[in-house]
């Protein structure tokens, strides 16, 4: 039912047509919202076994045998499984609420909501797979969906090019997923989690090192690492309610949870291992980088969501160590972004689709509860004190730390930095959209958002706030996702004072204060000039996403091209210049044949006496 219910809203709304324009949205809110409560009813049947029996197989059917290869649709609920699926339809429903409020005047609005039951659909059947080929067609379903989303007002070239774009930046980490499964299936016989994790003894180290890249290649595209980043940015196009669906609860963390799930893998592939954290920790900084110079409000937070994910999938590098962070940090991140993200949304509304933070300013007097709002989702993200995403930000800092040696000092203060940078580009945001003098075009008339937008953005809000405690404090949900990720050598439970007193943890408030000061001075002191000022060359590259776009044409479109060039050229003048060479030779040969033919009786005639002249000559000869 976890995954019937929103795949159903999908069909009836994509097949029932016109029919269901006037209520298929409240459908579309429906079916999502009873999946959660299935997934909370799943979570307490969880809660009422042992802790080694958290694991439950679900059989659905046999989805194809062949050979010695047999796939079933069976489902994998355990603590993993149900906090994704928790998350996915908690904060996806909130998300499909807003958007009856934001989509209320867009003539397609059945098709958007069908889209969005898709996608939740999707993420669900990567979750809850309980072997990789299923998970794949989870992964190509969300791919599919987000197309659809990102370019769903594809009126706007930009957002035609910005789908086509993800759909084709993410076939590249596909297509590594999808080599790792023939790999595993071809070394251990089969392609069941259980079933591969408990075969790895007896596989090579190369083969796992190879497997364990290409899954990370996999969850780089999905979740927007670098090298495969490029796309992120550009997904803004689409409607503000799917940046958030895609960015907070679904597709970007779809990545970390496939580096979690495989994590045997990883822990038996040590060179694999230290290329997540790599990965990570240079993705958390480069997104933070990004999101310090970014104009366009959206994309400003699409930065710093590369960046938060970056800090996931360095925990997740870290093993069993890392691992219950990490998933704590995705959750809570899928809080205070959506939060965000719907926040930003809230203020487009008000102010015509403006997305321009430099024609902002003043807005916390004309949105008050966006501002409020918005404002606790910024402090969670800047890791503020006792905020939700403070004990998870600190949880990884500590565990980066503790991970020891020289890579353990380069890991942790990644972070630290990272969480500097992150309250800069996060003041900035909110300084230039809340406070200083108005900027904006006189026919701009701002105003709070309806109720339908604002409810979730509240509920969000109180999740911002709590939730990192109710996870992270007492070692609760890292004891709760053992039975599914493994225990770390030795726990390390974050008890509020040492929390408030390790020399990580004041280091990250002094760097968080810091940041926060500076993007006050830049950008609260004096006025926000309309048009961007040139700035330094570190300031371009930002802007340029560091020139992640040009880096990609120059490594791989332009050589791309060069090669298909070389391929049409050899199409065309070898291959079809042989097939035409033939034809000409046939063509020619019948066109000097052709001159035999005269077309007078007279010639047929002696022709004919002479070579029966030759037959009875040759036939005297004989004789």
């Amino acid at each position: 039912m976890l995954i019937a219910l929103p795949l159903l809203g999908a069909a009836v709304l994509l097949l029932g047509g016109r029919r269901t324009d006037g209520w298929g949205h409240w459908l579309a809110v429906a079916l999502p919202a009873g999946s959660f409560v299935w997934a909370v009813l799943a979570l307490a049947e969880l809660l009422g076994r042992g802790a080694h029996e958290r694991s439950v197989d679900v059989p659905v059917y046999t989805w194809f045998a062949s050979g010695g290869l047999e796939v079933g649709a069976n489902l994998l609920l355990d603590p993993l499984s149900i906090s994704f699926a928790l998350l996915i339809t908690g904060v996806g429903t909130l998300i499909h609420v807003y958007s009856v409020g934001y989509m209320a005047h867009d003539e397609r609005r059945r098709r958007f909501f069908a889209y969005l039951n898709l996608f939740v659909a999707a993420m669900l059947v990567l979750v809850l797979a309980d072997n990789f080929v299923l998970l794949f067609l989870g992964w190509e379903g969300v791919g599919l969906a987000s197309y659809l989303l990102i370019g769903f007002w594809q009126h706007k070239p930009s957002a035609a090019v910005a789908a086509k774009k993800a759909f084709l930046v993410n076939r590249v980490g596909d297509l590594g997923l999808l080599i790792a499964v023939m790999i595993i299936f071809t070394t251990f016989g089969t392609v069941a989690y259980s079933g591969v994790f408990a075969e790895l003894d007896g596989a090579g180290q190369g083969v796992l090192t190879a497997i364990g890249l290409l899954l990370l290649l996999g969850a780089c595209g999905k979740s927007a690492q670098l090298p495969l980043q490029s796309w992120l940015l550009d997904a803004m196009e689409g409607p503000t309610p799917v940046s958030a669906l895609i960015h907070a609860a679904t597709m970007v963390t779809a990545g970390v949870y496939l580096i979690v799930r495989a994590g045997p893998v990883f822990e038996a592939a040590p060179a694999a291992q230290t290329a997540v954290a790599v990965v990570g920790a240079a993705t958390l900084l480069a997104g933070a980088v990004i999101g310090c110079a970014k104009d366009d409000i959206k994309k400003a937070l699409a930065g710093s969501t590369m960046s938060q994910i970056g800090y996931m999938t360095l925990a997740a590098g870290l093993g069993p160590a890392g691992y219950a962070v990490a998933i704590a940090h995705l959750v809570t991140h899928g809080f205070f972004k959506a939060g965000l993200f719907l926040g930003a949304g809230s203020v487009m509304h008000g102010m015509n689709d403006e997305v321009d933070m430099r024609r902002y300013g003043a807005l916390r007097r004309y949105m008050p509860v966006t501002f409020a709002t918005f404002g606790l989702g910024y402090l969670a993200i800047i890791g503020f004190p006792l905020l939700s995403g403070w004990w998870t930000k600190e949880g990884i800092i500590e565990a980066a730390f503790a991970s020891g040696g020289a890579s353990g000092q380069v890991y942790g203060w990644a972070a630290l930095v990272g969480a500097g940078l992150t309250a800069f580009y996060m003041t900035r945001v909110m300084i230039m959209t809340f406070f200083g003098e108005k900027r904006w075009d006189e026919g701009a008339h701002p105003h709070e958002s309806p109720l339908s937008m604002t409810a979730p953005m509240v509920v969000l809000a109180a999740g911002s706030v709590a939730l990192g405690a109710v996870l992270v404090y007492g070692y609760r949900f890292a004891a709760f996702l053992e039975p599914a990720v493994g225990a770390p050598e030795e726990h390390h439970e974050f008890h509020l004072s040492a929390m408030l007193t390790s020399w990580p943890s004041l280091t990250a408030l002094g760097l968080m204060v810091a940041g926060a000061a500076v993007a006050w001075f830049m950008y609260g002191r004096a006025p926000v000039p309309r048009t961007a000022p040139k700035g330094n060359f570190v300031t371009v590259a930002a802007r340029n996403e560091l020139y992640g776009n040009q880096i990609n044409e120059g490594l791989l479109m332009r050589p791309g091209q060069a090669v298909t060039k070389a391929l049409v050229a050899i199409d065309t003048h070898v291959v079809d210049g042989a097939v035409q060479g033939v034809a000409s030779g046939v063509r020619n040969t019948s066109g000097e044949l052709r001159r035999a033919q005269t077309g007078f009786a007279r010639t047929y005639a002696l022709t004919m006496l002479f070579g029966a002249a030759v037959v009875v000559a040759t036939l005297a000869v004989r004789i």
